[in-house]
């Protein structure tokens, strides 16, 4: 392995072997798709060896083709295969399965992307990445709230005051003043400052993953070259070369977000006290101290709020800089806070006593969700905008796409929030009568959830009986397509329901939009029934119409019973992945195609693996090139894809004419055409047609991922094969004596178009293209 590593790294000299450039060496460069799988595979030989990488993400050759640039005459009619394997990215080692904790911030980070085309509204654009950016900041101020929730209000405020619960949970002991007999630990206020240990531990762990995974996945540098003008890179983002480096902006994201978390803690310990001596006839220090502290912490969170809102990512330059006074002192001075509140807190109060609930709890997280839903709709507004002055009619829900995804993760966080809360109060409350329970805010928002399942459940049967009337349509196509097999009614009842069945991924925007617009309808119903009435939907329908009464009373019990489930599902998952590798990898998958992004919206959400892949791909195509001057055809399934037109965007425009790109399976338009028109848009895609050699695209009607490119005009068939057909034969043949299998999304290479249109882009790319010599060669040896 050192041996291939050598002839690689050494670049011009050993990278060019004698009579490399008359024969125009040829280079096949696989990328896997979702799921990933081995290089032996990929590369259909027993024997790989790795030739430059990690154990992370890596390149690997058969080992007969180890020093294959020594050897070009061998390698005349055949291109050397190499396998780019990156699927250790998102599905390694079994802690990455606590990832799933963080898919609300991952799905609002997917927002910040789905923004709709724009040209020559840089405002409205900025605006609309600040909206977003102040969406992804009240997802962490809910998630620290929600752990305030459970650790200061429910065990220290309210079980551990009541003499019932603490005895049942002896480890809350010495936090009663019943079961302690009045100890130092017992009184309200030192019982709050103990408690918030939890959330801002939390808080910390999330700064630390932001942190390690930020060196891990995204601390690779693309290759430095000169910007180009907007217009050679069919304004995409994409092309820029500092779009896969967001050092800068994520540094201060992540100080800002840790900041907001600490002083959420703050608030939560000092204001409780502060409401205390607020009261008439308190003591008068303690009384200013506290309208200082709240003054204190009021300015910290405008100082955050400042931080998020300032200008997002520099991407026209490797942006290397590090705002290193702002990233250090935030933390510090939010956790200079803390210590301040909890001193605060911990002085002694003669008769302040825990009774009822923690004051501010319930206005938390109204204020929060208030938020949330204004932000929503606001970033609908400024998406409207733009999407209407460069209509797209391919963007997924006419440009609203970002809005709906961005209202997802609000209610995904809410869920899991009031998920936790419920969870526990019932724990601690083993009678149910103990204690009383969480805010009612939050057992509004788990009583909307029957009926938006309700909902969902009669689209879902309105979505299937539209795929059997399509399946009923494509009965006649597959008897179309096989003219001359003797048909088997079984055989093309399934191909034409596979086929039905992959037509429903086009529909996810329906489901996203209707999803979207009845949670925020009924999130906003629950909002207004907490606050008017103070009471749980049960309660309040009380002594109302019998019919009424009993439906808020079943939606109420049913609801926090299905909150309650989805969260012991969610943590069995993430307990279930962490051991068994065959779930990992499937939660690997999510993240193949969520962290696709960088964390441009929040710092807290999973790594993206694009920052290391891309600039791998783009460093192994460029050097390929200059070296040997000879022909390379990227090659990319699925997710591959993806990756390979991102990393044919970085190079520079000399080299991108160097390069052909074979794609199959591939949600190129698909997918991320309608969900992220800014960035994978026609005119994104045309440029890159026009940009690289030449580009051909396979699909099946069985592919429920892949699709066409769909380019307009003539460049349309250039780039688009037709449909091919799956399976490959109908019935028994010499060739296929057995029953083909029906592939859908997987093995394009056993068609035998891949390997016709893999020849057919090798033999358009010029064999003799101009080497770039080193300088001491060029004065005495020309170019090719």
């Amino acid at each position: 392995m050192e041996r291939a590593q050598e002839h690689v790294s050494t670049g011009g000299a050993r990278g060019r072997g004698p009579g490399s450039e008359e024969a125009g060496a040829a280079l096949e460069l696989l990328v896997h798709g979702v799921g990933g799988t081995t290089p032996e595979q990929m590369l259909d030989d027993p024997r790989t060896v790795r030739i430059t990488g990690d154990d992370i993400a890596a390149v690997f050759r058969r080992a007969a083709d180890a020093d294959a640039e020594l050897r070009p005459a061998e390698h005349r009619g055949r291109p050397v295969p190499e396998a780019y394997v990156w699927c250790n990215l998102t599905s390694g080692n079994g802690t990455r399965a606590l990832w799933l904790l963080l898919l609300p911030f991952m799905v609002v980070n997917l927002a910040h992307w789905m923004r709709p085309t724009a040209r020559g509204r840089r405002r409205t654009v900025r605006l609309y990445g600040l909206l977003v950016r102040l969406a992804g900041l009240t997802l962490t101020v809910l998630l620290v709230a929600a752990a305030c929730e459970v650790a200061l209000e429910l065990a220290a405020w309210q079980c551990a005051g009541t003499r019932a619960c603490a005895e049942r949970h002896s480890w809350l002991g010495f936090l009663s003043p019943d079961v302690s007999e009045g100890g130092w630990w017992s009184r309200p206020g030192r019982r709050l400052v103990v408690a918030a240990l939890v959330p801002a531990a939390l808080t910390t762990l999330l700064w630390y993953l932001s942190h390690r995974t930020w060196s891990a996945y995204e601390s690779q540098e693309p290759m430095s070259r000169t910007a180009e003008p907007e217009e050679e890179t069919g304004r995409t983002a994409l092309g820029r070369p500092g779009f896969w480096y967001g050092r800068r902006l994520v540094a201060r994201l992540r100080a800002a977000h840790t900041a907001a978390g600490l002083l959420t803690v703050a608030a939560a310990v000092g204001t409780s006290a502060a409401r205390f001596d607020h009261r008439p006839g308190g003591p008068v220090l303690l009384d200013v101290l506290g309208r200082l502290l709240e003054a204190a912490l009021a300015a910290a969170a405008v100082g955050v709020v400042w931080v998020v809102c300032r200008r997002g990512r520099s991407e026209h330059r490797l942006d290397r800089e590090l705002d290193r006074h702002l990233v250090r002192r935030l933390p510090l001075t939010a956790l200079a806070l803390l210590v301040l509140a909890a001193v605060y807190a911990g002085w002694e109060r003669p008769g302040w006593q825990s009774s009822g609930r923690l004051v501010g709890g319930g206005t938390t997280f109204a204020g929060i969700a208030l938020a949330q839903g204004a932000l929503v709709i606001a970033l609908g507004v400024v998406a409207r905008v733009l999407h209407r002055a460069h209509p797209d009619r391919r963007a997924a829900m006419r440009g609203l796409g970002g809005p709906a995804v961005a209202m997802l993760a609000c209610a995904l966080g809410g869920v899991m929030s009031g998920g936790v809360s419920q969870r526990v109060a019932d724990w601690l409350d083993g009678t149910g009568s103990s204690i009383i329970g969480p805010p009612v805010l939050l057992t509004w928002q788990a009583s909307v959830i029957p009926p938006l399942i309700i909902l969902l459940l009669v689209l879902c049967g309105w979505l299937a009986r539209r795929a059997w009337l399509l399946r009923r349509l494509e009965l006649a196509a597959v008897e179309r397509d096989y003219p001359d097999e003797p048909q088997d009614a079984t055989r093309t009842r399934r191909i034409a329901r596979i086929r039905a069945m992959a037509t429903l991924t086009d529909r996810a925007p329906l489901l996203v939009a209707v999803t979207s617009a009845a949670t925020l309808l009924l999130g906003a119903a629950a909002l207004v029934g907490a606050m008017t009435t103070g009471r749980t939907p049960g309660e309040a329908a009380r002594h109302t119409y019998a019919v009424v009464e009993s439906a808020a009373e079943t939606a109420q019990a049913l609801g926090s019973w299905l909150i309650g489930l989805g969260f012991i599902l969610f943590v069995t998952w993430g307990r279930r992945a962490y051991k068994d590798p065959s779930a990992r990898r499937t939660i690997g998958i999510l993240w193949d195609v969520g962290t696709f992004w960088p964390r441009a919206a929040h710092p807290f959400a999973p790594p993206c693996y694009a920052e290391r892949a891309v600039p791998d791909l783009t460093w192994r195509m460029a050097t390929w090139t200059r070296a040997t001057g000879g022909r390379l055809v990227i090659s990319g399934h699925s997710q591959g894809s993806v990756l390979a037109a991102a990393a044919a965007w970085q190079l520079t425009p000399a080299a991108r004419k160097r390069v052909a790109l074979l794609t199959y399976g591939s949600p190129l338009e698909r997918l991320y055409g309608r969900w992220f028109p800014a960035h994978f848009g026609p005119a994104a895609l045309s440029a890159l047609h026009h940009d690289v050699d030449c580009w051909r695209n396979l699909y099946r009607p069985t592919d429920p991922i892949g699709g066409p490119v769909r380019l307009p005009g003539d460049c349309g068939p250039e780039v688009d094969r037709e449909a091919l057909k799956d399976p490959l034969a109908y019935g028994r043949t010499a060739r296929h004596p057995l029953p083909a299998p029906i592939l859908g999304h997987s093995d394009y290479q056993a068609d035998p178009a891949f390997a016709e249109e893999r020849e057919r882009l090798l033999g358009r790319l010029r064999p003799g293209v101009p080497v770039q010599q080193r300088p001491q060669e060029d004065s005495g040896r020309s170019s090719a």
